[in-house]
């Protein structure tokens, strides 16, 4: 990713540096899902059963990672505006309102002040989705009309996975009737804990189906799987069922998304594409809140997927206290001085 700033008098440097970085793309290029998605193929158990992780030398690649790749000055304000535009801005509280959804979504719809934006050479940029409860999609929905952010909801007994059945596969229909666009799902950890993968395949198809036209991101919950293997083949059983995301966590567990589990899910990814043909996106959550990370695990994408996975129908950050610190580092890039965090609320 290390690259020196093209010449070029005809735009600013920021966005020439966007456009060099990263496929010619701009940060809010290709917002909308543009490809075919992923039907699903039969369950292949071999496949899956044969899907191993050497854990040595996976925590050998994430270990060397954010030592060789590093990005400076415009390329990395580019880059820091182009995760950006891959966050799902999310409020996923008990006590959450009508009132702090409108603010999340205002952020969503202007994620950094004008004058910041327009010194690096934008004119507008957003967030890659708002992700909410169910009860709070009309209010999220109402927030963004007129835009093409989507509305994503937590679904299927979310975080734990854990209510009736036929309630989960309700619970999506319901917020797709509310007007959600995505749906993140939660699998049931017990059929990877105990091998069965059968039933996870057909949880999988019955949400995916149960989703129609809504895009469907399933949670993996990675750090309650025990095993990088164990995240492997359920990432590919999900793949086969039909998901269009693979996410790692809920955001609620004790450990979240990682480096080593995120390059196990991107080869799965990966794997599952040069077979099939079909692009399923990823999406870590929980544990991001730096800047200088979502740069690791964008270069990670870049390495190991290519341009394409680094656009929002590909590629989520489950992360929104990662945007105040992003909004810091643009402000620093612009002035030459760090800013306090409360000039950057979220909501």
């Amino acid at each position: 990713m290390d690259s020196q700033i093209a010449e070029d008098g005809a735009q600013p440097p920021v966005k020439s540096a966007a456009k060099a970085s990263a496929g010619h793309a701009t940060p809010a290029a290709e917002s909308a899902h543009t490809l075919p998605r992923n039907p699903g193929i039969a369950l292949d158990l071999d496949w899956a059963l044969g899907v191993e992780a050497n854990t040595s030398a996976i925590e050998r690649r994430c270990a060397s990672l954010p030592g060789r790749r590093s990005v400076k000055k415009d390329y990395q304000a580019a880059w820091l505006l182009k995760a950006i535009s891959l966050i799902d801005l999310t409020t996923l509280a008990g006590d959450d309102t009508e009132a702090r959804v409108r603010r999340l979504c205002a952020k969503a719809r202007r994620p950094v002040r004008q004058e910041i934006l327009s010194a690096l050479g934008f004119d507008s940029l957003t967030t890659g989705a708002v992700c909410v409860y169910h009860d709070m999609i009309p209010a999220a929905v109402r927030a963004l009309q007129g835009t093409d952010i989507p509305v994503a909801a937590v679904s299927t007994g979310f975080p734990a996975g854990l209510s009736p059945f036929h309630l989960r596969v309700e619970e999506i229909r319901e917020s797709v009737r509310a007007g959600a666009k995505e749906i993140d799902i939660v699998i049931s950890r017990r059929h990877v804990l105990s091998g069965n993968w059968q039933a996870l395949y057909d949880e999988m198809k019955a949400f995916r189906e149960a989703c129609g036209e809504a895009h469907v991101k399933a949670i993996l919950a990675t750090g309650e799987l025990g095993t990088l293997r164990n995240v492997a083949r359920a990432s590919m059983i999900c793949m086969m069922a039909g998901a269009d995301f693979i996410k790692t966590s809920t955001g609620k567990e004790g450990v979240n998304a990682t480096l080593p589990v995120s390059l196990v899910m991107i080869r799965a990814i990966r794997d599952y594409y040069e077979r099939t043909g079909f692009h399923v996106g990823y999406k870590p959550a929980g544990g991001i809140s730096k800047a200088k990370d979502s740069l690791v695990y964008l270069s990670l994408i870049k390495e190991e997927l290519g341009n394409r996975w680094l656009q929002p129908d590909l590629f989520r950050f489950g992360a929104s206290s990662l945007l105040g610190d992003i909004e810091r580092q643009l402000e620093h890039h612009v002035t030459g001085a760090y800013s306090a965090g409360y000039r950057h609320p979220m909501a």
